[in-house]
């Protein structure tokens, strides 16, 4: 683009240099929700022997997502129309802090009580957009699954993604990026999992979980996160991380069969009013991107009562 500079004083036209400024790009972070028609002995539960077009099962808490087809005919055609049945934690989605419910006794300090956290009807569109800070650890991840032929293993003696380990998202990884933080940031943790995203219907065996032996933050990683909150007087806006529940799987999980200790950022972060965005995909494009110069959007569900929803994700780079 050309730019003219006219100065009345001088009564003459200065010609700048030219100044070429690219198209933002726009990455989509999402991954297509596979949908599934209904079961004939109960419409709220999907037949997974009958997808639609090309969907595969993905894993979830929650159940696969149902889509049942009707039409709306006219004179010219028909128009279809879908109803679907969708878990709010399903595929690529968004938490809200009210997607965590706790008693005082285990308040987090300087954290908002249960029933003023927002619920996801309450967020504002402002809460749904905002700088990008980007950790990529997939280098180290990739390093890792390469001694295992690329793919993962839950005996973390063959892959090893424990909150000990390297492979994780550690304290070191928020202090690289501690200057880059503000108020309204979103934390983008691009892990290198997403490819592991369409594998299986067995939860506690699919590769994108891996016996709960897969990256994420460790807890020392949320918890300095939180010290730097606390230090220069910011809140992040989120996190978003391409796997499961942004905690790494040692501290997903806990350390017994009920859950106890288990998923430290969900514990101690929504409590202080952050998103999660989780089952994010194609995070590692981003990493090209020059610092500071991507936007993150969330369009999110607008559901009264809302804990959550499958959200559209998208990142826009550049000036």
């Amino acid at each position: 683009m050309r730019y003219a500079l006219c100065s009345a004083v001088l009564s003459a036209s200065i010609a700048l240099p030219a100044v070429v400024h690219s198209a933002p790009v726009v990455v989509d972070l999402t991954h297509p929700i596979p949908t599934f028609q209904p079961s004939e002995s109960d419409p709220m539960q999907p037949d997974l022997a009958m997808p639609w077009l090309d969907s595969v099962a993905i894993p979830s808490f929650g159940p696969q997502t149902v889509l049942s087809m009707a039409q709306f005919p006219t004179s010219d055609g028909h128009f279809d129309l879908g109803v679907m049945v969708i878990a709010e934690h399903h595929g690529t989605h968004m938490d809200t802090s009210a997607h965590y419910v706790n008693d005082a006794d285990t308040m987090e300090p300087g954290g908002t009580p249960p029933e003023q956290r927002k619920l996801i009807h309450q967020l504002e569109a402002a809460d749904l957009i905002g700088p990008v800070v980007l950790i990529d650890i997939s280098g180290r991840v990739q390093t890792e699954l390469d001694k295992n032929g690329g793919r993962p293993n839950p005996d973390p003696a063959v892959t090893d993604f424990s909150n000990d380990g390297a492979n994780v998202v550690t304290k070191d990884d928020i202090d690289a990026v501690a200057e880059q933080l503000s108020d309204g940031s979103w934390l983008v943790l691009n892990l290198g999992w997403s490819d592991f995203f369409f594998q299986g219907t067995d939860f506690a065996k699919d590769p994108y979980i891996n016996g709960w032996n897969h990256p994420g933050m460790n807890k020392a990683a949320v918890d300095r996160l939180i010290e730097l909150e606390d230090e220069k007087g910011f809140r992040i806006r989120g996190i978003v991380a391409d796997n499961i529940g942004i905690d790494s799987g040692e501290s997903g999980i806990g350390v017994d069969d009920k859950w106890t200790d288990s998923f430290h950022a969900h514990v101690r972060g929504l409590q202080r009013g952050w998103l999660f965005v989780e089952n994010a995909a194609n995070l590692g494009q981003l990493a090209g991107a020059e610092p500071g110069s991507c936007t993150l959007m969330v369009g999110a569900p607008r559901h009264v009562r809302g804990t959550g929803g499958p959200s559209r994700v998208m990142a826009m780079c550049g000036s």
